[in-house]
């Protein structure tokens, strides 16, 4: 088990509510679900349980990040 700090929490599309977190010990993000919406259909989006970060997520902030450089 290791320490983490909330980041904060964001509603996806799908209805579900994740908690966005940092693990101390390594710096690494995590996404876990809080609530699973009732309308949600996805198996992956069980309570409790990680969630993988969206690749359009990554590739935004990727884009930005090069953006702001040039």
């Amino acid at each position: 088990m290791s320490l983490v700090r909330l980041l904060g929490f964001r509603t996806l599309a799908c209805g579900c509510v994740v908690g966005q977190y940092r693990e101390l010990a390594t710096s690494r993000e995590l996404a876990y679900v809080e609530e699973k919406s009732a309308a949600c259909t996805l198996p992956g989006h069980q309570r409790n349980h990680m969630v993988v970060a969206e690749r359009t997520s990554v590739a935004s902030a990727q884009d930005l990040s090069s953006a702001q450089a040039s």
